[in-house]
């Protein structure tokens, strides 16, 4: 088989968290154009559109709805995927949120909120997935974890970058806890990405200069930049890939 044929998803199921809008969509959309079949899950009902889209180009896909903190909801959306499919191939964790404060203005609910969206639901939906991939004889897990992972890239993202260094190091040992299933667990950490939730702040000249940082490209990153390393870590053509850290930040990083 040719390198290339290791990209296709086709035959696969694919779990994207967070896939109503932004990099969950862009990641939704790629590997159904791949070949998979995918399940968005959300809390946004949005998930519907991002379906009805990917179903429009003659891909499969379904949304469920899904709040990602709850150790039932990931029992369901499991339960619900293996009913349906019978099989889980690849997991995408991309759910995610932040809290822009001075470490002194945080509050315990904002620890719990962050801290609870992006990191224990990687955790839950890892612990949720990973006996189905068992199973099935092997599998793939992206966690979607952030530049701020690796550096302290800006200030006021004290737990948001404390939230995603939990999922890169998390990631790391998950893999070598199930490397002897042939299931690969890695993370992506994206850099500045282009999305609905930002683009009103990258209008702004100051505050795009501020947010590109030290990014060696004069663009942030698009969702569907990130999404075609996704789709090629949830692929055969990564078979040799696991608990690895993947920077897609344009070389935000690099210093």
């Amino acid at each position: 088989m040719q390198a290339f044929d290791k990209l296709s998803m086709a035959g696969k199921v694919a779990v994207v968290t967070g896939g109503a809008k932004g990099m969950g969509a862009a990641h939704a959309r790629l590997l159904a154009a791949r070949g998979a079949s995918v399940i968005v899950t959300d809390v946004d009902q949005a998930g519907n559109q991002t379906v009805e889209q990917i179903v429009a180009t003659g891909a499969t896909a379904q949304y469920l709805q899904h709040d990602v903190t709850s150790e039932a909801d990931w029992q369901a959306i499991v339960g619900q995927v293996m009913a349906s499919h019978g099989k889980i191939d690849a997991l995408v964790n991309n759910a995610g949120v932040a809290v822009v404060k001075p470490v002194a203005e945080t509050s315990a609910e904002d620890y719990e909120f962050v801290m609870g969206v992006n990191f224990k639901a990687v955790f839950l939906g890892c612990k949720a997935v990973l006996p189905a991939m068992q199973a099935a004889g092997g599998g793939s897990i992206v966690n979607v974890g952030s530049a701020s992972a690796l550096k302290a890239l800006f200030p006021l993202l004290s737990i948001y970058s404390a939230s995603k260094a939990a999922v890169r190091i998390f990631s790391k040992v998950c893999a070598w806890d199930y490397r002897q299933y042939n299931i690969r667990v890695n993370a992506l950490h994206p850099g500045l990405v282009e999305t609905t939730l930002n683009e009103q702040e990258l209008k702004d000249p100051d505050m795009r200069k501020m947010m590109m940082g030290t990014t060696m490209f004069d663009r942030p990153s698009l969702p569907e930049e990130q999404a075609e390393m996704v789709a090629f870590l949830c692929s055969e053509a990564a078979s040799y890939i696991t608990g690895a850290d993947l920077s897609v930040d344009g070389g935000w990083t690099a210093n």
